[in-house]
């Protein structure tokens, strides 16, 4: 059976951390809409501005900010909330935002957003590695460290790179982090093989005042370490290639999904189809799932913010947040009839 699609997993995972570097401010982001919008998972924090507001006045305060709260996970369950809900400190939000207003959303939520200049990596496998490259050439020119234990690795790391200065040594070293300049440097990404070694390295890292630490974990049930250790984002490998995967095996005009958390949620990227269910129809007369929400909305060239009055038209592209047990429902809304055919 011939093979169509092949993904690489190294790259997919060096994708989403160069993605957590560029909004810091989130523990997870996603693009969509061919960039046009983007997914932000915000931590709500004790100094949030806009705690205890019901979302609908929310929408009321910031009428022109194109921005939808699709999802909360509050004590470990994440659910699609309603116009009524309030956000409380210690939820995580998942927003979707136009690109251009990330920055204001960020600041509504009660975050800075900063580009990073300086960053260490640890570990200088391929992760590593593709990770220092796309850093090095990027359009930020970020100045780059990589640390390495494994001497053979460091080298070949040193061979392949241009910029990067790479350290020989371990990402724990106290010694060799001062030496890196940890504590003038803007971001660590630790994304070695093992789980706790890049835990730990971001814990150190954290304690030595860099301000903004990621840390590769594939075993999900370590995420309830990061705040214990001061951890500001993880990437899971398994559900960024899970997002990878489903984008090739959706049926009809589902053009991109994304797995959110372990696997409890997907962010799906559609197009309306003239004989779908959707055509035609206003957003308060279609029967979306209880567990989902649409976040964006794409008509030709512009992106909207999605009203109850919304008229969904042919080509139109949505993305919509949905749980797991609702994204059945929500792709058969995509499905055309026969008669398309």
């Amino acid at each position: 059976m011939p093979i169509d699609v092949v993904i690489s997993p190294e790259r997919e995972v060096a994708d989403a951390a160069l993605r957590r570097l560029a909004v810091p401010a989130a523990f997870d982001t996603e693009s969509f809409l061919d960039g046009q919008a983007d997914l932000l998972g915000i931590h709500l924090d004790n100094d949030c501005p806009v705690l205890d507001t019901p979302l609908r006045q929310l929408t009321e305060l910031f009428s022109t900010l194109n921005a939808v709260v699709v999802g909360v996970q509050r004590e470990g369950k994440i659910f699609v909330p309603d116009s009524g809900d309030q956000l409380f400190a210690g939820d995580q939000i998942y927003v979707i935002s136009a690109n251009a207003d990330v920055p204001r959303t960020l600041e509504i939520f009660g975050k800075t957003q900063k580009k990073g200049e300086r960053a260490i990596v640890v570990g200088g496998g391929n992760v590593g590695l593709t990770v220092a490259q796309k850093l090095e050439q990027g359009e930020n020119r970020t100045r780059v460290k990589l640390i390495e234990l494994n001497r053979s690795i460091a080298e070949t790391a040193a061979d392949a790179l241009e910029r990067t200065i790479v350290l020989h040594g371990d990402g724990l070293d106290i010694e060799l982090l001062d030496e890196a300049n940890i504590s003038k440097t803007d971001a660590v990404l630790a994304v070695t093989d093992d789980d706790k070694t890049n835990l730990l390295s971001c814990a150190r890292a954290k304690a030595m005042g860099c301000p903004l630490v990621i840390a590769l974990v594939n075993d999900p049930s370590l995420a309830s370490l990061m705040g214990p250790l001061g951890i500001d984002a993880f990437i899971n490998p398994r559900t960024t290639t899970v997002s990878s995967i489903l984008r090739h095996i959706r049926h009809g005009r589902i053009r991109a999904v994304y797995s959110v958390g372990d696997a409890e949620a997907e962010v799906i990227e559609a197009q309306v189809m003239g004989t779908s269910a959707l055509a035609g129809k206003s957003i308060r007369d279609i029967e979306w799932p209880e567990g989902s929400m649409v976040g964006a909305i794409r008509k030709g060239d512009k992106l909207i913010v999605p009203r109850a009055d919304t008229r969904l038209e042919e080509s139109d592209s949505l993305v919509v947040f949905a749980l797991a047990d609702d994204v059945p429902g929500v792709e058969k809304l995509f499905q055309v009839s026969l008669d398309f055919f």
